[in-house]
């Protein structure tokens, strides 16, 4: 099933001045349930189109339709809702609210969407159970390690049930067990739940993973590999 189809993307910085495209005309779909990973150097462009994708950063042309719905026509109030619905974010810095315990991080999102008190109790210690995660539920993030923040985020981008997860370089601030745990986490939660991932990343060990590999350079994407 087509998640994500996106049509003639178009980035351009600067436009009063000297013009950058930033994302050049881009035509991708992502189906329900891949594992991809964008990659290319500092300044290709995988970023930028990785947060037009979860609609925070707005194209100069183009479209990005999801489950149907082209969030280019969704005025502010509208795609700050959708994306809260509809999409799940992992970020390099984990951007975990730290005066929050791990359960309670995870269930910020569900609270925001009008979930109740019983429902978020239980849908955060069974995510963060899935994340290996069961014995930390009561602890802050400047108690955890970056690897355990970095999987509380994981949980946090799933409490949403979200049609797809966008992690930009979820594995920049790890050292290498924790990038394999979690990864290892991720890989599981695509495998056995049909969880659909897209990757922005510099780390082979992310590529090496994914089963979709969309290569980016100068805003074009130049290469697109699909493996088993």
């Amino acid at each position: 099933m087509k998640v994500i189809e996106i049509n003639n993307l178009t980035k351009i910085y600067n436009e009063s001045e000297v013009k950058v495209k930033a994302v050049d005309k881009v035509n991708l779909t992502f189906e329900q349930g891949e594992f991809a990973a964008i990659v290319g150097p500092s300044g290709s462009g995988k970023t930028t189109l990785l947060n037009m994708i979860g609609g925070l950063d707005k194209p100069t042309k183009g479209s990005i339709i999801i489950d149907g719905t082209n969030i280019g026509d969704l005025k502010s109030s509208k795609l700050i809702d959708f994306r809260l619905r509809n999409i799940g974010f992992v970020f390099q810095a984990y951007n975990l609210i730290p005066v929050l315990t791990a359960k309670e991080n995870v269930e910020f999102i569900m609270e925001l969407q009008g979930k109740n008190r019983l429902e978020r109790d239980e849908r955060a210690i069974e995510l963060l159970s899935s994340v290996g995660l069961a014995d930390r539920v009561n602890s802050r993030p400047a108690k955890l390690s970056g690897g355990q923040q970095q999987r509380v985020a994981v949980a946090r981008a799933l409490a949403s049930k979200p049609k797809f997860i966008l992690a930009d370089e979820p594995t920049a601030n790890l050292d290498s067990k924790s990038t394999e745990t979690l990864l290892d986490i991720m890989e599981k939660l695509n495998r056995e739940e049909n969880i659909t991932f897209i990757f922005s990343t510099h780390d082979q060990r992310v590529v090496n993973k994914a089963r979709r590999v969309i290569t980016v350079e100068d805003g074009h994407v130049v290469s697109d590999e699909r493996r088993n």
